[in-house]
C-alpha cells in the first residue's frame, strides 16, 4: 500500500467530497436532461465516467481516513451510505470542516 501522510489523505478526501458532489450535479443536471430531452447521448459517457471516478475515489478514501478521523462504526456507515445519496458527500465535507475548526480552537 502506498504511504501518504495523514494531512494529504485528509486534504484529498475533502477535495473528493466536493468533486463527487460536482460530478453528481453535472450528471443529473446537465448530461441526463440533455440525453432525455434532446435525445443526445454524447455527454453521458463522459459525465458518467467522471462521476464514477469520484464516487469510487470517495469510497476508497473513506476506508483510509476512517482511522485518521477516529470515526465510530455508526458514523462510518452513515458516511458510506452518503455516497449513494445524491449530493450527500457535501455533508461529509461540512462535518470534516467543522471538526477541523473545533481542533483549531
Amino acid at each position: 500500500m502506498i504511504n501518504i501522510s495523514e494531512e494529504k489523505l485528509k486534504k484529498w478526501f475533502s477535495v473528493t467530497c466536493i468533486w463527487e458532489t460536482i460530478s453528481c450535479a453535472l450528471l443529473f443536471l446537465v448530461a441526463m436532461p440533455i440525453k432525455y430531452q434532446f435525445d443526445y447521448v454524447l455527454p453521458m459517457p463522459f459525465a458518467g465516467c467522471f462521476h464514477g471516478f469520484w464516487f469510487t475515489a470517495y469510497l476508497l478514501l473513506l476506508f483510509r481516513v476512517r482511522k485518521i478521523y477516529k470515526w465510530d462504526d455508526e458514523d462510518f456507515i452513515f458516511y458510506m451510505i452518503y455516497a449513494f445519496i445524491p449530493f450527500a458527500t457535501l455533508l461529509v465535507h461540512k462535518a470534516i470542516e467543522e471538526d477541523k475548526e473545533k481542533e483549531n480552537k
